[in-house]
């Protein structure tokens, strides 16, 4: 691998690192070992990364939004940065990559001094036989190498070459912003992120997903934390980012893992470690309250009610890791009117709710909403803060109003 960050001096490495966590109010001081605060985040992809970040990014301050959780696509649809095969996967000014999109995020982040959490996701055709998106690489090493390359292209250190700058977004002749929290792919245990989810040896079902995110993990972690990178401060991978359920039917037309039986496989399946883990803890109905406890035949399910129970089998394996929450929500009814569609009132109760619970957990550093503005599409999600016309639900007027720091 490149060693070009290493061969800086270790001096340099440390003034530009102190200078670029000031200038950006990192978020490296907000993770700490015991928690006594709660980052107030959000999701918002559709304006911040492919539409219109300017007024986007101006949302976001308003909302004293404290962290920016977007998908970097690694492959899989055109904002994709290796929809090509580099020639050399560790460089990121290889000329195959396009990291037009997420240099124009990340210079508007810095803008508003907002930290930006990238989630590496979707596998490029070149790189699984030409599989689908969901599919994982043949080769982690590809994998690896890419997170490697994101992970020095938003050190704070790395100069873009010069067909690559953009002066109109300040992106000129000077380091891109840091970047200093990562994910790993979104929700493994669900098909619509991760297949197959199960495979069939012999007679015996084997939940693949986990078997492949075990390796997913193992490479994006050690290509941000790589030695040739040198000490880069406040870098922090979060494995997991499960989804809430799975049915735990193979045989059925869609099948998916709980998230439990899926940290279990991952953790047989070599999931080696991680700086932090991350679930999406929604509720399975508009009618549940932040605090219900699934039962039952749902007792696998991990919604905030019962998160302690992922916490305490992430301990199981990890020791006392700490958890980010990568994504909450409820959507509203209007326009939701299936049985996840809650009032627009309970919508902004139960935020109110959900946050008081994640800040009394002092394993619990990050909670982040889905999303700003409710989808134009019924089938997608209305959990947003805002209707697609614009109007506020309450729900922003609560967001605004949560404690922070």
């Amino acid at each position: 691998m490149s060693k070009r960050i290493v061969l800086l001096t270790a001096a340099a490495l440390v003034a530009v690192g102190l200078a670029v966590q000031a200038a950006t109010a990192s978020p490296t001081k907000h993770v700490v070992k015991r928690s006594t605060h709660l980052l107030v985040g959000m999701n918002d992809e559709p304006d911040t990364l492919y539409g219109d970040p300017a007024t986007a990014f101006a949302t976001l301050s308003a909302l004293k939004v404290q962290v920016l959780r977007v998908n970097m696509y690694w492959g899989g649809n055109k904002w994709a940065v290796a929809n090509s095969k580099p020639a050399d996967a560790t460089d990121p000014g290889d000329p195959a990559y396009n990291w037009s999109l997420y240099d124009r995020l990340v210079a508007y982040a810095h803008t508003y001094n907002i930290p930006v959490m990238f989630s590496i996701l979707f596998t490029p055709s070149w790189a699984n036989g030409g599989q689908a998106r969901t599919v994982a690489p043949t080769n982690m090493q590809d994998l690896q190498n890419f997170a490697y390359a994101a992970a020095e292209r938003y050190s704070g250190l790395w100069t873009p070459p010069s067909w690559q700058r953009d002066p109109t977004l300040g992106i000129n002749a000077t380091p891109l912003p840091k970047v200093s929290l990562w994910t790993a792919w979104n929700e493994p245990n669900n098909p619509i992120w991760l297949t197959p989810q199960y495979k069939k040896v012999g007679k015996k079902w084997v939940i693949q997903s986990a078997k492949s995110y075990a390796q997913i993990c193992n490479a994006i972690y050690s290509g941000v934390h790589s030695p040739y990178l040198g000490p880069l401060p406040g870098e922090q991978v979060a494995c997991g980012v499960t989804g809430p359920k799975g049915n735990d039917a193979p045989t059925s037309s869609r099948p998916s893992v709980d998230p439990l039986t899926f940290l279990t496989a991952a953790h047989a399946a070599g999931m080696k470690t991680f700086d932090v883990y991350a679930h999406n803890p929604y509720a399975d109905a508009g009618n549940e309250a932040p605090n219900y406890v699934p039962k039952g035949k749902d007792k696998l399910r991990i919604q905030l009610g019962n998160i302690n129970v992922l916490l305490a089998r992430i301990s199981q394996y990890y020791g006392p890791k700490h958890l980010w929450i990568t994504e909450y929500g409820y959507q509203t009814n209007p326009p939701d009117k299936t049985i996840f569609g809650t009032s627009w009132a309970n919508q902004a109760k139960y935020m109110s709710q959900a946050y008081a619970i994640a800040r009394k957990n002092p394993r619990i550093d990050m909670m982040v909403w889905f999303l700003v503005r409710d989808e134009p599409n019924l089938g997608g999600w209305q959990s947003g803060l805002e209707t697609v016309a614009g109007k506020k639900k309450p729900s922003w007027n609560t967001y605004l109003t949560l404690p922070r720091g």
